[in-house]
């Protein structure tokens, strides 16, 4: 566990979490019961790690996110500023998972800022989740989703479009409403 010394007075790390020396944890951000952070991790001020959270090495958390309890997020999962990620949601870094694999290699997964994902979502690795999207709770995310475009279902298909706040502002699956 890292020596409480070498974060801000600012963090909060609840005494059952682990956050591993050479992690990197933001001003501000609570680490709840159970959760572990490992080196070379990078999470953001502002954050909220909620109960049972794993964040591996290597991946990036930016500012004022919320990873609700039981989400695992694992290399090569870079998450922006804002973002939302609901209780059990799984983030993969393997195409052709096999216990043993030489030639393993992690395939990269991006949430662009304010996002949403919805609880027991599974995010496929490899893809783009727009900026202000919104995944609905139980989805199977094997596409890119475009910014601001409501994804649902398994496979998650488009639904529509909302707004920063999450408001739905439209059913047309194909033509995005005009904004600013």
């Amino acid at each position: 566990m890292t020596d409480s010394s070498s974060l801000s007075p600012s963090v909060f790390v609840h005494p059952t979490a682990d956050v591993e020396e050479g992690a990197r944890v933001g001003d501000g951000t609570k680490v709840w019961h159970l959760a572990h952070v490992r080196s070379s991790a990078q999470v953001g001020a502002g954050c909220v790690i909620g109960r049972n959270v794993y964040v591996d090495a290597g991946v990036t958390v930016g500012d004022l996110v919320k990873i609700q309890n039981n989400v695992s997020v694992y290399q090569g999962v870079t998450i922006e500023d804002e973002v939302f990620v609901g209780p059990c949601a799984v983030f993969t870094n393997d195409f052709r998972p096999r216990a043993q694999n030489p030639d393993w290699t992690i395939t990269p997964t991006l949430v662009r800022r304010g996002a949403s994902i919805g609880a027991n979502a599974t995010l496929v690795c490899g893809i783009e989740v727009g900026e202000y999207a919104m995944i609905a709770a139980g989805s199977v995310v094997t596409r890119d989703v475009a910014p601001y475009q409501l994804v649902a279902g398994n496979p998650a298909r488009p639904k529509g479009w909302v707004d920063e706040r999450g408001e739905v502002v439209s059913r047309d699956v194909e033509n995005p409403p005009q904004r600013g």
